[in-house]
């Protein structure tokens, strides 16, 4: 038995996607976007991620329509964005429904209902937005979501979380 630094099962450079590829060249945050309203509570790990600054303030992102957070968030209007610390890659692998969180995503990591969604805990930063389009258009697979800052509150000497060549950094 031998121990590798590569993982055994991964697609071979020369076959993988090359906009992935890029993707995965350039440095993303690692947020993931909470949720709640008619007694239910949601969310999703989203890199894919623009600060647009202006009066108002938005945030731009990419995602997948198919997500369950994606009906709850449209269906509110709001969303708590939370900025994931440096340590809390396995909070963004439980709401991206890669890793196990038995009891359901929220299970990881210690929430607090806040008035945009719940906001994680120890987070870098939480942002509170509005959607400026409940039926966004599409921008390559995913949705193009447009929000405006409601609210943001910066956890001070928090190191976040960065998410580079498929690792947390």
């Amino acid at each position: 038995m031998s121990i590798h630094n590569e993982d055994p099962f991964a697609t071979p450079r020369e076959l993988r996607d090359p906009v992935r590829r890029l993707r995965g060249h350039l440095p993303a945050p690692v947020t993931v976007w909470t949720s709640a309203g008619a007694g239910r509570r949601d969310g999703w790990t989203i890199s894919s991620v623009l600060v647009g600054e202006g009066d108002p303030a938005e945030l731009v992102a990419l995602v997948d329509e198919d997500c369950d957070w994606w009906d709850l968030c449209r269906a509110t209007g709001t969303a708590t964005v939370n900025v994931l610390a440096h340590g809390q890659g396995r909070i963004a692998d439980a709401f991206a429904r890669v890793a196990p969180s038995p009891g359901g995503p929220f299970r990881t990591g210690d929430w607090t209902a806040g008035p945009y969604g719940p906001r994680l805990d120890g987070a870098a930063a939480w942002v509170g937005v509005r959607l400026v389009d409940a039926a966004p258009p599409h921008a390559g697979w995913g949705l193009l979501i447009r929000a405006t800052i409601e609210e943001l509150e910066l956890a001070g000497d928090v190191e976040p979380l960065g998410h580079r060549y498929g690792r947390y950094s």
